[in-house]
């Protein structure tokens, strides 16, 4: 039997009895053709689904539409002097609860059609007089011509229950009025595409934020990488010379800096970099300045400060990427291009360069999009700011730090989805354009 023509419209047009039968009793066709345990498991499924939907899954269903209409009440108790408060509807219960109903539901139309091919499989084999493998046979085939299936079957149920239910929850929030505006905490509806219109909407004060943002995103992660990249391999070449004493040494300087958690670098450079911190003292002592600079109250200093301490932090980690690389490019290409008269600056952008940028392109797509992500330098050195009156962004916000600051600070939880969203494609786009246009994917033999 052509394993091509299992479908679910032959099983429903030329199957027997009892695969028909498992159209709407799930797990017949397994029972009819001798596999009763399997049969029986999967017709259990079914009594626990349309359990789940009578005791709570169609209510919830049934919620989705509105997300509730019911506002917690305030009644004055005149026996107890007291005002007693009436539980109303929570709309993210209700969400969540929908969510999940509709990821049950696809499961369970899932496990059908897989039930009904295996079914029209199981008839296809009687008839051809072919033996139906035991529920022995099939455990033992679980680790062995199916041992991926049983490898990947929890990891695969763990993204789903741990990142995708909960993406796709949050998701939903972008399209719903959920935030402080309007006392939209607890009892919220849907509001469809508003919320992206206003971060879309460049005269809005939002719409602003979010173009001036996205900006700054773009402008800090190009330096971020390409300076680290640029630097970081400028200082391994330096280490990395025949004539360079002490190599070992060297490196251990720069490593050292690796050792120190970032997060105690970047707490430390913020603390320095105060009005009344160690740099600004030591050159108000030394009488070079009058006045404090204002690292972190400069939006354009700000900026600059902090591309300059994540050169600091990032630099070692590109000249530790970069020096085994640079030990394996064949030195028959250096000798060759020096008995051809080529110079230093004629080799390094005929062999090195090329050379490091098809064998390291995938890491600098990775070092970008984690640039663009990049939350802890931001953070903890400026805290996104400064921030101008009535803005809910910085002059210093990534995406990724906004985002945090809408949700968890401002509570603007839908605004805080959009971002969310936005950020996720702009990646996306970034980064599926940027590396099917690069020499490593297209032409890995090419440069060989």
């Amino acid at each position: 039997m052509n394993e091509d023509r299992i479908t679910v419209r032959n099983a429903l047009k030329d199957g027997d009895l009892f695969t028909r039968l498992s159209a709407v009793f799930m797990g017949a066709g397994m029972l009819g053709h001798r596999q009763v345990v399997k049969g029986l498991l999967v017709l259990l499924m079914e009594v626990a689904f349309w359990a789940y939907m009578v005791l709570t899954g169609f209510h919830s269903l049934s919620m989705m539409p509105t997300l509730g209409t019911e506002a917690q009440g305030k009644v004055w108790n005149e026996a107890k002097q007291i005002y007693e408060y009436t539980t109303g509807d929570n709309s993210q219960q209700i969400l969540l609860a929908g969510v999940i109903t509709c990821f049950v539901i696809a499961a369970i139309v899932l496990l059908w059609i897989l039930q009904m091919r295996h079914s029209y499989d199981l008839q296809k084999r009687i008839e051809r007089g072919v033996d139906v493998p035991t529920l022995k046979q099939d455990l033992a085939n679980l680790f062995d011509g199916n041992l991926h299936v049983t490898l990947m079957a929890l990891p695969c149920l763990g993204i789903l229950v741990f990142n995708v239910v909960p993406l796709i929850y949050m998701i939903s929030m972008a399209f719903t009025t959920y935030s402080k505006e309007g006392e939209h905490l607890i009892l919220f509806d849907w509001d469809g595409l508003h919320q992206f219109e206003r971060v879309l909407n460049m005269n809005g004060n939002i719409g602003q934020q979010f173009w001036h943002v996205l900006a700054w995103t773009v402008i800090w992660a190009i330096f971020a990488t390409f300076l680290n990249y640029i630097l970081g391999m400028a200082l391994a070449m330096v280490i990395n010379r025949k004539d360079t004493k002490g190599k070992g040494f060297w490196r251990f300087c720069f490593v050292l800096s690796i050792a120190v958690p970032q997060f105690v670098t970047l707490m430390i450079m913020n603390i320095m970099l105060q009005p009344s911190g160690a740099v600004n003292v030591l050159l108000q002592n030394l009488g070079l300045i009058k006045e404090p600079i204002p690292f972190w109250t400069n939006a354009m200093l700000a900026r600059v400060t902090i591309i300059v301490i994540n050169l600091w932090v990032g630099i070692p980690y590109t000249m530790l990427q970069v020096t085994g690389i640079l030990q394996n490019i064949p030195a028959e290409l250096y000798e060759a291009a020096k008995m051809d008269g080529a110079g230093p600056v004629r080799i390094f952008f005929k062999i090195t360069l090329p050379y490091m940028l098809f064998v390291t392109m995938p890491y600098l797509i990775s070092s970008f999009v984690g640039n663009i992500n990049n939350f802890n330098v931001i953070y903890l050195l400026s805290g996104g700011g400064p921030t101008r009156v009535g803005d809910t962004a910085g002059q210093t916000d990534l995406l990724v730090t906004w985002l945090y600051k809408l949700t968890i600070d401002q509570q603007y939880y839908n605004l805080g989805a959009v971002i969310g969203i936005m950020t996720f494609v702009i990646l996306t786009v970034i980064t599926l354009v940027t590396y099917r246009n690069s020499s490593s994917y297209k032409n890995e033999e090419a440069f060989m």
